[in-house]
């Protein structure tokens, strides 16, 4: 059974690092908004 716990316990700190990373690359590097048009081929819009 120890050799189960360390093991849960080894994926819940790889998994918590993973979330905190990805975590911190959503916060610290967040892409700059604009506006894009384009048109879309095929379709017809109702008025």
């Amino acid at each position: 059974m120890p050799s189960l716990f360390r093991f849960v316990f080894v994926l819940a700190l790889l998994g918590g690092a993973v979330a905190g990373g990805l975590y911190l690359l959503s916060e610290r590097f967040e892409p700059e908004q604009k506006e894009v048009r384009s048109s879309v081929s095929g379709v017809k819009v109702r008025r």
